[in-house]
């Protein structure tokens, strides 16, 4: 029997992705193995948003390569689909696929040995139908990721998406609820909907949207919690809020992607909203969605960014008091309108302006947890973390630890929250 091992970079899409070509490789006789050992195909799915996603991809190749010398690697994702050329020269490298026609992977590496070498990236400019795939199980046994729209059509100034993942495609409405009703069946408490640009779900069929979906799925038996993954603010208006706000299962928790706070900064970044509209769209969701979580994506060091627009930034955190943030340095993305741009700013400051913002995030975060101090709270546990505690996740986001002697995960349980530390919550399980 023959073995294949996956190792995954970048988003959730790729994990979701991962999965979907991963069940279809066991479904087929394949035995699934740890990326660590020795396989005889082994599957990376690349990440390309930043510089060093690309490094990443390339040294997990030659980890690959280095465990099983004999093996057939096949790298697919949005580093290959944007630089098929220069994945395919790095040695051991067998099949290269971009972001289209996934499934077909397991037909490609059969028919391949590890002499060969097949570029069989398509172009992703003309692709508007949506690539179906299929999720029946999950690594996590209590959350699952659901892929709901692919593709973006946004171009913001700094991004290679668009030109990895194509244009905004939506899956079928059906096909959505039918993986729900799947993974409800299968034992899973949480599903996760997302997508390249999730924000633009149903913009492509014209029947639905976004809101409409959440509705629908919020009617499925078995699933106790739906979650949204990162969203555009623009999104999240007043209309919106209004449509989603009586889903008794959607979590309050919004993670939307802000990258600065300066309005000069959103401009050149092609961003199509201002700190003003932002700030409104979140007032808005903690009016409906009290003690509701808002996380974000902040970036730094983007081209032209002067200390005084740097600092708008560390005054707007201040003002929205974000639960939580990803934060990133700006990389220079090769076909890129922002990497051709003059005022590149030095390594060194962006680190530092990481290091400020990371602080004023660190903040905001502990004043949020701050507040459920004394409160119970459902919570739904996952995995043991250390020393008999488990760890879990409330609606809105909050990373819990308990003490258990007995194995809850995947069980709901109430906890009392009686300190945090590092951005976790530590209680005591009352129910």
């Amino acid at each position: 029997m023959k073995t294949v091992a996956f190792y995954t970079l970048g988003c959730k899409v790729n994990q979701y992705e991962t999965e979907a070509v991963s069940e279809l490789f066991a479904d087929n006789g394949y035995t699934v193995v740890p990326f660590a050992d020795a396989a005889d195909y082994y599957i990376i799915n690349t990440c390309s948003v930043t510089a060093m996603s690309d490094k990443k991809s390339r040294q997990m190749i030659r980890r690959a390569k280095k465990t099983n010398p004999d093996a057939v690697i096949a790298v697919m994702g949005c580093y290959s689909q944007t630089a098929p050329d220069e994945v395919l020269d790095i040695e051991g490298v067998n099949l290269v696929l971009g972001t289209k026609d996934k499934a077909s992977v397991i037909n490609l590496v059969s028919d391949l040995s590890n002499a060969d070498k097949l570029n069989a990236v398509t172009s992703v400019n003309d692709n508007h139908t949506f690539e179906e795939l299929t999720v029946r199980r999950c690594a996590d046994r209590t959350r699952a990721y659901i892929k709901i729209q692919d593709g973006c059509s946004q171009f913001c100034s700094y991004c290679i998406i668009p030109y990895a993942r194509g244009p905004v495609r939506s899956r079928r409405e059906d096909d959505i609820q039918g993986e729900v009703k799947t993974l409800a069946d299968a034992g899973y408490k949480e599903v996760i909907l997302t997508g390249i640009h999730a924000a633009s779900y149903g913009s492509d069929l014209g029947d639905t949207s976004l809101a409409a979906l959440l509705n629908k799925i919020d009617k499925t038996d078995g699933i106790r919690r739906i979650r949204l993954s990162s969203i555009e603010p623009m999104t999240l208006n007043r209309e919106f809020v209004k449509e989603i706000k009586d889903c008794k299962k959607l979590c309050p928790h919004f993670h939307i992607s802000l990258q600065s706070g300066c309005d000069e900064t959103l401009r050149r970044m092609n961003r199509h909203y201002t700190t003003d509209q932002f700030a409104e769209i979140v007032g808005g969701l903690r009016e409906h969605f009290p003690d509701c979580a808002i996380t974000t994506d902040i970036m730094t060091g983007f081209v032209g960014e002067t200390d005084e627009e740097f600092g708008k930034t560390l005054e707007f955190i201040k003002k929205i008091q974000f639960a939580d943030a990803h934060i990133f340095q700006y990389s220079p993305r090769r076909g890129t309108p922002a990497a051709r741009r003059k005022g590149q700013v030095q390594a060194s400051v962006k680190d530092a302006r990481a290091k400020a913002v990371a602080a004023a995030v660190e903040r905001s975060r502990d004043a949020f947890l701050q507040r459920h101090i004394g409160r119970a709270v459902e919570v739904l546990f996952e995995t043991r973390a250390a020393d008999g505690l488990f760890e879990g996740k409330t609606v809105n986001y909050i990373n819990v630890h308990a003490p258990s002697d007995e194995n809850i995960g995947g069980e709901f349980r109430t906890v009392r929250l009686d300190r945090h530390s590092d951005g976790i919550m530590y209680g005591e399980i009352i129910g």
